[in-house]
């Protein structure tokens, strides 16, 4: 099986058999961790109304930035998932809790975003409730600018002189 084909969410499965089915609507997610994966997925392959359709919905429930949802995924370079451990969140389950970590690339700076999500049921159906981000040391990607250098942006001047302020 071709690399391209797996599902972005680390199952070892096509993404056809795997999330494509739960983000596109044509099965539900049987079970919280499934539906963290699908959310996953649903950044790496920048499909925004999953995201915010599969959150709970209600008074103390934050709204979702669409627009900063959206820029995180298409800007974001997706390097995986790491489900660490899960609470209930089986089929048998009303709620669940799932932390994991999602590592990503965006402007040259590699991040990890670690979170406990939790999640509940609601009419049959898995949905996002809310989560605990866990901060995290920030590595650098490639080498590190020195403050005398030349800018990286071409403009001749020392680099603390001019993107480096």
């Amino acid at each position: 099986m071709a690399e391209k084909d797996l599902c972005p969410c680390g199952s070892g499965k096509k993404y056809g058999e795997c999330c494509e089915p739960i983000i596109k609507g044509t099965v539900a997610a049987p079970t919280a961790e499934a539906l963290m994966r699908a959310r996953y997925t649903s950044y790496v392959k920048q499909e925004i109304n999953f995201i915010i359709d599969s959150c709970e919905e209600g008074e103390k429930i934050a709204e979702i930035d669409r627009k900063a949802t959206e820029d995180w995924s298409k800007k974001s370079e997706w390097h995986g998932l790491k489900i660490l451990r899960t609470e209930k969140g089986t089929e048998k389950d009303e709620e669940g809790l799932v932390e994991f970590e999602a590592v990503y690339t965006q402007h040259g700076i590699r991040d990890i975003h670690h979170e406990t999500g939790y999640f509940k049921k609601i009419d049959g159906k898995w949905f996002y409730s809310v989560g605990q981000v866990k901060p995290m040391t920030v590595v650098r990607e490639g080498r590190k600018i020195g403050r005398n250098e030349p800018c990286p942006c071409g403009s001749g001047k020392k680099y603390k002189n001019c993107c480096g302020r």
